[in-house]
């Protein structure tokens, strides 16, 4: 039976040196700033039967509880650096650790993230992970920027994840070939971190922020924040592949309060938009235009066609939803 601390050692402890000046194995990690940059931080709390199944895939949960919080600094323009990790686990099994941790690493490892300490206890399956990344100071890509006459962006595409997790909770059936291309959107989400350090290099963006419990609830965010209302174009929004071959109610739905997306949403000035094209295609990340900023408060629905809808949507809420 494995021990804590030989837990650690055998599959978080890596030899190789990082940016850390001191890394795990101390009572504290060490972390020295780039001269000049500001240090983001964001934390992010995984909970089996709440985030992910019981017995979800290991290596793809070590992939997506780092994603979710290197999709936090994508959202403010931040450069990644390190990262903690608070593990409790009903039992010390070889079997789930090593899957886990390659699915953990190997995302690090194309992030340039380093894991620098954490902490390790039983109990049932929760993984907590604090990141730390970097930014020039005035650079941040905040959530209180928006100005009315703004365009609205999304990054990629939405509601795929949504359509898996429908199918998984039997609330509708996708066939085979349809849950193989959704399903990855759910299980290992992309964080924009490229498109996020080139809006935040100028910066283009005045605002911004992740969309992880659907967009109708996350661009509220912006819009309490700001002060601003928006008006969006709920059939421009970029329906994933699979959900595209929905009908027009369910794409609506799932696209403006699916969840789980982890893509982009931020707003630039009008003039910027050829900037915020060229630097989505220096990140190799489309992007789409949905709608404006406007002083009036609130969200408001159109269709294609400019004819407002009356559509009940809200992001996903831990103690509501």
């Amino acid at each position: 039976m494995l021990s804590e601390f030989d837990l650690i050692k055998q599959y978080f402890q890596r030899a190789r040196p990082g940016r850390a000046t001191l890394g795990i194995g101390d009572d504290c990690a060490l972390l020295s700033p780039t001269p000049g940059r500001q240090i983001a931080i964001s934390s992010d709390l995984l909970v089996e039967g709440r985030h992910f199944f019981a017995g979800a895939d290991a290596r793809m949960l070590g992939h997506k509880c780092l994603a979710v919080n290197l999709s936090d600094l994508a959202a403010m323009g931040a450069t990644p650096v390190a990262f903690t990790l608070a593990l409790a686990l009903p039992g010390a099994d070889p079997a789930w650790l090593a899957p886990f941790a390659d699915g953990l690493f190997a995302l690090a490892d194309q992030a340039g993230c380093e894991l620098i300490g954490g902490d390790t206890t039983k109990g049932p399956l929760t993984i907590c992970i604090t990141v730390f990344g970097e930014t020039r100071p005035g650079h941040a890509l905040r959530r209180d920027g928006a100005r009315a006459g703004d365009d609205v962006w999304i990054s990629g595409s939405l509601g795929d994840a949504r359509l898996a997790l429908a199918h998984y909770t039997r609330e509708l059936q996708l066939s085979e070939a349809q849950l193989a291309l959704a399903a990855p959107r759910m299980h290992m989400p992309s964080p924009r971190g490229a498109l996020g350090m080139a809006l935040s290099a100028v910066p283009l963006a005045h605002a911004a922020i992740d969309i992880s419990d659907g967009l109708a609830g996350d661009i509220g965010h912006i819009l309490a924040a700001s002060g601003v209302g928006a008006t969006l174009n709920a059939d421009a929004l970029p329906a994933g592949p699979v959900l595209a071959t929905q009908e027009a109610a369910l794409r609506r739905r799932f696209c403006a309060a699916g969840g789980d997306d982890y893509e982009l949403c931020f707003t630039a000035p009008a003039s910027a938009r050829a900037a915020v094209l060229a630097a989505a295609e220096s990140a190799g990340t489309p992007v789409t235009r949905v709608g404006r900023i406007e002083a009036e408060p609130g969200l408001r629905w159109t269709d294609a066609g400019g004819v407002p809808l009356s559509l009940a949507l809200r992001g996903f809420d831990h103690f509501v939803s």
